[in-house]
């Protein structure tokens, strides 16, 4: 879960009592640093527990920001941890009121389900306004998923992989090794040198004790993230063309010094290739990319990026080919499972950061 979020975390536990009692610990930094023994000793007593890590999308990073919160309501206090911007919170607010749900499996979209001593059940699944398709983060998809995330009946790894089959398809290089960004591309580099039929290896090797460097807070934090974050193998690529697979470009600040250190280190030439499309626009729905401004997309630069990042050249993932490795897996898992072919589920995600198309109407 901390590849999710490393500013802080929390931890609240309850023994199930009525009415409810709760024991709350929450610490900056990682979950290694936030729980030390002492803290773990007094979250023992109870068999109910919600954990949460956290980067700030918005908000200070400081500790009154942690999750999960315990709030008073109407019906007691209650436990709560979500992960997101709720855009229509005031119109929410107006209308809603709901209980806490806890779950042992993917839930769909819309869905809430109980777990309970009386066994599990599916309380109701509501469906998008005017029948609209589903609106899952496609992006979860590109980065921020753990590769043996499963997610709509599919393995998050299959469709990195299938996005490097298609990006070698959509945009294939004259170059000798394949590599790769890791670890969220090493998939789709995989996927791309078996299309391309050229060899695959490392080329960087990751520090483990640095962070992800994309949710930092800041642009200096992300660039001071990146020259720890890697080291160069230069045996495997000394004096050839390197393709290098990366899965996403936001804003462009991080893929130059990985550029810089391979070409230093012997290699002949570098072309990136981004297992996704251009990101262009925010995202209001709780992934830190706030402004327009800040997206190499959309800056002049953009017309040269491969000049701009030190590359010989850059090409992306279309769109069309990103939404089509993505449902591929959904479309055969929903053939083999009775269940979702018998309802006819619809499929849908959300492209909003990559095409503007934003899957409900914000409100401000």
């Amino acid at each position: 879960m901390e590849n999710q979020g490393q500013e802080c975390a929390g931890i609240v536990t309850s023994n199930g009592a009525s009415p409810p009692t709760y024991t709350t610990h929450k610490g900056m930094g990682l979950v290694s640093t936030a729980f030390p023994p002492e803290a773990l000793t007094k979250l023992r007593y109870g068999n109910l527990c919600i954990c949460h890590t956290r980067y700030s999308t918005t908000g200070i990073s400081e500790l009154q920001n942690c999750q999960p919160f315990v709030v008073d309501t109407l019906h007691g206090k209650i436990a709560v941890a979500h992960n997101g911007e709720l855009v229509n919170a005031h119109a929410l607010r107006k209308k809603v009121r709901r209980g806490l749900c806890l779950y042992y499996r993917e839930v769909l979209p819309g869905e809430i389900v109980q777990i309970s001593r009386h066994g599990v059940t599916s309380l109701s699944v509501v469906p998008r306004p005017e029948g609209g398709l589903p609106a899952f983060c496609i992006f979860e998809y590109v980065y921020f998923a753990r590769p043996d995330s499963i997610f709509e009946g599919q393995m998050v790894y299959t469709v990195r992989q299938r996005c490097g089959w298609q990006l070698a398809a959509e945009s294939p290089t004259d170059a000798d090794v394949v590599s790769t960004v890791p670890e969220s591309a090493t998939p789709a580099a995989l996927g791309y040198a078996q299309q391309s039929g050229l060899p695959y290896v490392e080329v960087l090797c990751k520090n483990r004790y640095v962070g992800r460097t994309f949710i930092q807070p800041n642009t200096r934090l992300r660039q001071i993230g990146v020259t720890k974050k890697f080291g160069a193998l230069m045996d495997n690529f000394d004096g050839k063309r390197v393709v290098l697979i990366d899965d996403s470009i936001a804003r462009g600040n991080t893929i130059s010094p990985i550029i810089k250190l391979l070409k230093e280190a012997g290699a002949k030439e570098v072309h990136i290739r981004v297992a996704s499309p251009p990101v262009r626009f925010p995202c209001y729905m709780g992934i830190n990319i706030p402004t327009k401004e800040e997206l190499i997309a959309n800056k002049p630069e953009f017309e040269d990026i491969a000049g701009y990042i030190g590359a010989d050249s850059v090409r992306y993932l279309t769109v069309e080919g990103l939404v089509s490795a993505v449902q591929e897996g959904i479309a055969l898992h929903n053939e083999k499972d009775k269940i979702n072919h018998k309802l006819n589920r619809k499929v849908g995600h959300c492209t909003a950061c990559l095409t503007g198309k934003y899957p409900v109407e914000l409100e401000w």
